[in-house]
């Protein structure tokens, strides 16, 4: 198949576009690179099944001439973290022109294809939930015009746009809502695994913020790319909406404390202010992606975290 990969430079995109390869796909992988990394491909660069476009997805004279039977759009920056340049925080006008225009772009690609489409939306369309459990039928609780809206609203915008699509036009589309995501090639982007695994290994304080109360349900990027492979060959009319992640609930304090042990780290925790709008809890029911796509994830937080910090300790040595 000819597939190609909006933000495929980026964390998760690099590995769904080494996975793709090793099932003998035809990649076409499009990144401006604000966010992504040439590093996270540059050994599929010598795949002849790979092709790499340096292209901002968001443009109003966007264009491709290739052909694709699926069009995965990955492409947004991600991370909240304002101290980090390439967080969403610092690039909300992108971040919302990725999921709005960019939206459009790729759906019209997909039209004019008549390709299968992947929206890779977000556990933040959920906001800071006031249900402890997040299905699929939950609207959210998102503050509309707060420092975290250009990337909440922005995904709640490009699920609208991938749904009308799908309604209007009749294609075939899917969205996935990605809970966090960790693993190796993850970058220095500023959330929260990373900057734990990189503290730890330097001996710096972990930085908490608030209490550390706070929770999250961390997905090995093994068991993500699963789910979306998964997704995107799921037969039928598509039009669906479906969590992807682990519903191992997971305090912030705990992994916090998880890491350290597991890198025999001396480093002190230290807490920080809690973030404007940072979400409370975050734990979705994955009933849907067992029913609908027979996914779940199998790897364990700990076999994860380990394998996590086996790839950044090559780079604090």
């Amino acid at each position: 198949m000819q597939v190609l990969v909006a933000g495929g430079a980026g964390f998760i995109g690099s590995h769904l576009c080494e996975s793709l390869l090793g099932n003998d796909h035809d990649v076409t992988c499009i990144d401006n690179l604000i966010t992504g990394d040439k590093n996270n491909i540059s050994y599929l660069l010598k795949n002849s099944k790979f092709k790499f476009i340096n292209q901002d997805i968001s443009l109003s004279d966007f264009n491709l001439n290739e052909k694709f039977n699926f069009i995965f759009h990955l492409a947004s920056p991600a991370s909240p973290n304002k101290n980090n340049k390439k967080s969403y925080i610092n690039y909300p006008v992108e971040t919302l022109l990725a999921n709005s225009q960019g939206t459009y772009n790729l759906l019209e690609l997909a039209k004019n294809n008549n390709a299968k489409f992947l929206y890779a939306s977000s556990s933040e369309v959920y906001g800071d939930p006031t249900v402890s459990v997040q299905k699929e039928n939950y609207f959210g609780n998102v503050n509309p015009n707060g420092v975290r809206s250009p990337y909440d609203e922005g995904k709640r915008f490009g699920e609208s746009m991938t749904m009308t699509y799908f309604r209007k036009e009749k294609l075939d589309t899917r969205i996935i809502r990605i809970f966090n995501t960790y693993g190796p090639r993850m970058g220095d982007d500023g959330r929260v695994v990373v900057n734990f695994v990189k503290q730890a290994l330097s001996g710096e304080p972990i930085t908490v913020y608030g209490k550390g109360d706070q929770t999250r349900s961390f997905c090995y990027i093994d068991d993500m790319i699963s789910g979306l492979n998964k997704a995107m060959l799921k037969n039928g009319n598509g039009g669906f909406v479906v969590n992807l992640g682990n519903p191992q609930e997971v305090r912030i304090l705990e992994l916090a404390k998880m890491v350290r042990n597991m890198t025999n780290s001396k480093s002190e925790i230290v807490f920080r202010d809690l973030p404007e709008d940072d979400p409370r809890i975050r734990k979705p029911d994955i009933s849907l992606a067992k029913k609908l796509l027979d996914w779940e994830p199998t790897v364990e937080i700990e076999e994860g975290l380990q394998k996590t910090i086996a790839y950044f300790s090559k780079f604090s040595e």
